[in-house]
């Protein structure tokens, strides 16, 4: 299931002309798409839910009304989405930010109440979602628009609709890598796959170097053809193309290159894995992309939202280039491996761009290294961040990174674990599963 939001109908590179505006700024009413969480919450439940709809929503009911200590790492991002929303956000549009998570952040054990949400999730669990597309949620959201300068109409969310589709995949040694199609960044980890599996390697140091290789390669294509995906110019199919992948492997040689957009031949995120007695299992990612989002939050509804349409390009020649209730470039990403046929597990890295960095790693220590799934996610990381810059984690092997640095990769250290993601992985071993959390999040693994 895609359920990302569309932006607006009142959305358009010429009202933003004619507003004297000629860039998205993050943190404004241009970046922010119809939500579409709501609205997947209701249609797994309608395929797939055993419980009374409304009876899911108590927990978190109870914890927004009756209050929850806030973990660690939760608090560092709040407090520095804190000061951050300090400095940038001004004007009454932001006032409701500030109202609704407080003048100060909370600090590791603090106990936060949020009564609006309480309040809206009890509206949402009472409706079946309805209450947010087509009820006062959604007149008291295009109403805050409407007064405060944004584009939100009422039929942008009465005529919202997700659905179930067809992933996409790609085989990777003996398993079935499946991903979300475009609009989502997916296809970059599957392009980068294909692209590694034409490439041999006989040390830990070339399957490093090819592994970045092939993700520069694969991002650079994503970077220029994801769009949503019935404005795309190219097909699915052809960007994993077997054929395509070996001309693109054909690019990487010894040394590190600045990698270029190839010509397809034509014809702060929440990501959880969760698997029952019965087999079933759900890899499911919801993000309001940047920390808080758009920092505009609905009055007396504890709605914070996304920014996500921050991502649209304003240049016509561009395939991302906004228009009217078209999706962006998202980069939220749920994977799922199945071999023979048979599921193996679902699993995600969260974080931007990240995002199919952190499965193509994972993906190699589970695969390639023949790790468990704790050590696939502990194991160090890299990021791409542009041309022929990586950076590294702190922890990362000191002998590979000088290795690298002599093969023409600019290595930077980051002391900060935050820019390499965070996720989880579960794997069905016959009637077994074997569970892996984050060490860089304060998830963990439950069992009932």
């Amino acid at each position: 299931m895609n359920s990302s939001g569309y932006s607006p109908k009142n959305l358009s590179i010429e009202e933003l002309k004619n507003r004297g505006i000629n860039t998205i700024n993050p943190h404004s009413w241009e970046a922010v798409t119809i939500p579409g969480t709501p609205a997947g919450w209701d249609l797994l439940w309608k395929n797939f839910g055993k419980l009374e709809f409304k009876s899911i929503f108590q927990p978190a009911i109870k914890y927004a009304a009756e209050g929850y200590p806030v973990s660690s790492t939760v608090a560092y991002y709040w407090n520095k989405a804190n000061q951050t929303y300090k400095k940038k956000l001004k004007g009454e549009v932001f006032k409701y930010w500030f109202e609704t998570f407080g003048k100060e952040a909370p600090k590791p054990g603090e106990v936060v109440k949020l009564p609006y949400h309480a309040k809206t999730l009890e509206l949402i669990a009472e409706s079946n979602s309805q209450e947010f597309y087509k009820g006062i949620l959604a007149e008291k959201m295009v109403e805050f628009s409407k007064k405060s300068g944004g584009y939100f109409d009422y039929s942008d969310f009465e005529k919202f609709k997700n659905e179930l589709i067809k992933p996409i995949s790609v085989k990777y040694k003996d398993y079935d890598i499946w991903e979300l199609p475009p609009n989502v960044q997916g296809i970059i980890t599957l392009m980068a796959l294909n692209i590694l599996k034409n490439r041999d390697y006989t040390n830990e140091y070339e399957l490093y170097h090819n592994s970045i290789e092939a993700l520069k390669l694969a991002f650079i294509d994503g970077k220029e053809y994801i769009t949503d995906i019935s404005k795309m110019k190219n097909r699915v199919e052809d960007m994993l193309s077997e054929e395509y992948a070996k001309e693109r492997a054909k690019l990487i040689i010894d040394k590190a290159i600045e990698p270029q957009p190839g010509r397809i031949p034509s014809s702060n995120t929440v990501y959880l894995a969760t698997a029952d007695k019965w087999g079933n299992m759900v890899s499911f990612i919801q993000s309001n992309y940047m920390g808080f989002g758009s920092g505009i939050v609905v009055p007396e509804t504890g709605i914070a939202l996304q920014n996500r349409g921050h991502s649209f390009s304003l240049d016509k020649n561009h395939i991302n280039f906004l228009e009217p209730l078209k999706k962006p470039y998202h980069t939220i990403i749920p994977g799922f491996i199945t071999k023979d046929n048979k599921p193996i597990g679902p699993f995600g890295v969260m974080g931007g761009f990240m995002q199919p960095q952190g499965h193509l790693q994972v993906l190699i220590n589970l695969i390639e290294k023949n790790l468990n799934p704790q050590a696939a996610l502990d194991a160090p990381r890299w990021q791409w961040i542009e041309k022929k810059t990586i950076l590294i984690e702190k922890d990362f092997p000191t002998h590979i990174a000088e290795k690298l640095e002599r093969m023409g990769h600019e290595i930077k250290v980051s002391l900060s674990s935050g820019p390499f993601g965070r996720g989880q992985i579960i794997i069905k071993n016959n009637d077994i599963y074997v569970g892996g959390t984050e060490k860089r999040a304060d998830g963990y693994i439950a069992i009932y």
